[in-house]
């Protein structure tokens, strides 16, 4: 096998990887499934919910207990999450430094609404690094574990699957882009990786390496290309 060359694109999942949201956010959604009569816990929403769009998540709320959320509720857990950030949400620590020195072409490809994502990325700081390349699930059909949006993200920037490289905190995530052809690294350096924190199941799931320390990611990309 030749030499492989540096990613045309570098796609960035938001949510776990660029700011530190999914304990603010499963906790919220937490609270309000329960307000509604779900039997759930934090433990369980984090394992199984971690990186899935509230499409699929009410989705499966329905199917595995029986309730139907009344009219609003994604908009009411959305907008006490909007408020949690207000208050708690950081970026992930070194990702500006990171994301400045990049020489690489970026975008980003969350589950989360396009609202919540502009919200998140201004609050922190980081939108204008990505020069207005955020792509959410709602522009797809099918959001993560599926590839699609993945897909769409290399087509608006002209990039080759192959020639793409997703980092991602989840296992829907990664496996979304392992489903679109694409390389993927690990990132287990958010709050709620705390309790694996070598995040066997990003690698179970087909991430190339896991790594939880952001400033480490150009070394990486840099020694992935270098690698024969």
């Amino acid at each position: 096998m030749g030499v492989q060359q540096r990613p045309d694109l570098v796609i960035f999942d938001c949510d776990g990887v660029l700011i530190d949201s999914e304990p603010i956010s499963l906790a919220r959604l937490t609270d309000n499934l329960v307000r509604i009569g779900v039997p759930i816990d934090l433990d369980t929403v984090a394992r199984r919910f971690t990186g899935t769009s509230m499409t699929s998540i009410m989705a499966h709320i329905t199917a595995d207990y029986g309730v139907t959320a009344p009219d609003g509720f994604v908009d009411a857990v959305r907008a006490d999450t909007l408020r949690a950030f207000e208050a708690e949400l950081t970026a992930i620590a070194g990702v500006a430094d990171v994301l400045e020195a990049l020489p690489d072409r970026r975008c980003v490809a969350s589950s989360s609404d396009p609202a919540r994502l502009a919200h998140a990325l201004t609050l922190t700081g980081l939108l204008p690094l990505f020069h207005g390349h955020v792509f959410s699930a709602s522009m797809v059909a099918r959001g993560k574990p599926a590839p699609d949006l993945f897909l769409h993200a290399a087509e608006r920037m002209g990039a080759a699957p192959e020639r793409c490289l997703v980092i991602e905190d989840s296992v829907p995530g990664v496996t979304a882009a392992r489903a679109a052809g694409m390389r993927v690294f690990g990132f287990a350096g958010g709050g709620h990786w705390r309790h694996d924190p070598a995040a066997d199941d990003l690698v179970a799931a087909g991430a190339a390496l896991v790594f939880a320390d952001f400033h480490r990611l150009p070394g990486l990309i840099a020694d992935h290309a270098e690698e024969s």
